[in-house]
């Protein structure tokens, strides 16, 4: 069993946000392929306390460099007040041939950066060659950090950073730490979320909100919405809105505004496409003038697999990480 820590994932995967992207875009496109076995999360929860949970997301992604296991993730909000990370991960690899597990990968910079390069690659489909004015961050957390991250490598052309979030000095602090990531660019501190609406034609979602709280009628037209936290538009805002998902099967599920979209109407003809369809060009988007494009990505477990693989593989070339001998028994005699 090859045990790799946190410090040692960040330091492989430092600097190659261009690679994940394109790491992220192949599995999307395998998944479309059908090459890829996702059986849906398990939701683990807990009786009074609805913020708090714990997610398994199992699976395989086939064709070069095959990989399976299971990720197992916690969000735990209440972590932020006490100076700790709201998620915390573990990602668990199994040989493909005994089955057995063979990597224990720490797996919160490896969610957060599948997660953020999936919202780059649904920038850069939904934008096409169109220049955004710049992004506007909803929540100051981990993965709007990262997600501004991969965007400034996915499109170093950003100049205008514009954030909000319930807390105005964790919002403050967020800009002051991670500034370096757009360097010379205007910062802009929005007291309202209308106003971080109305900012810029692109815009991140990254809350703990577990239930729809706003519209996008304060946003320019045709701005690309990354909804990455899934639980923040109304149903009229997605109904009235382009929808690209990762997976309808999957993102139509757990309350997020998908589902509540699905269950309104009856059906999932709101969705216009997926992201792994429009990377292989078995589906197109038309969008009519000015109607919101809005990028809704469950968080497919085979991203977690792809970018653990490659971590592991990276660990192994390097001599990185710790060995543990004996972790399974011996075979019998």
């Amino acid at each position: 069993m090859l045990i790799i820590k946190h410090g040692e994932v960040a330091g492989l995967l430092a600097g190659r946000e261009k690679e994940v992207i394109d790491l992220v875009a192949e599995a999307y496109k395998r998944h479309d392929e059908g090459r890829t076995v996702l059986p849906h999360s398990v939701f683990l929860r807990f009786p009074d306390r609805p913020r708090d949970r714990i997610i398994g997301l199992p699976g395989y992604l086939g064709g070069a460099g095959e990989v399976a296991g299971m990720k197992w993730i916690s969000s735990f909000p209440g972590n932020v007040a006490a100076g700790l990370q709201r998620a915390s991960a573990a990602v668990l690899l199994n040989s493909l041939e005994t089955g057995h597990p063979e990597a224990l990968i720490e797996g919160s910079l490896i969610s957060a950066q599948r997660t953020a390069a999936s919202a780059a690659l649904g920038a850069r489909m939904l934008l096409g060659d169109r220049r955004p004015s710049g992004i506007t961050l909803i929540g100051t957390g981990v993965i709007n950090r990262e997600v501004l991250r991969f965007l400034a490598a996915e499109r170093p052309e950003l100049d205008s950073l514009a954030v909000h979030d319930t807390d105005m000095e964790r919002a403050k602090r967020f800009t002051a730490d991670h500034a370096r990531l757009l360097p010379g660019a205007k910062i802009r501190h929005c007291a309202t979320l209308d106003e971080a609406l109305a900012a810029h034609d692109m815009v991140s979602f990254a809350t703990t909100s577990a239930s729809p709280y706003t519209g996008l009628d304060a946003c320019p037209p045709g701005t690309v919405v990354l909804h990455i936290s899934l639980r923040d538009l109304t149903v009229p805002a997605v109904l009235g809105a382009h929808n690209i998902v990762d997976d309808p099967d999957h993102v139509c599920r757990e309350q997020t505004s998908p589902h509540l979209a699905e269950q309104h109407t009856g059906g999932r003809d709101f969705v216009d496409a997926s992201i792994g369809a429009l990377l292989r060009g078995t589906a197109r988007l038309e969008p009519e003038a000015g109607k919101p494009l809005v990028y809704s990505p469950f968080g497919l477990g085979v991203l977690d697999l792809a970018l653990a693989g490659f971590v592991r593989d990276e660990a192994r070339r390097g001599g990185i990480g710790t060995r543990i001998d004996g972790f399974v028994p011996a075979p019998t005699p």
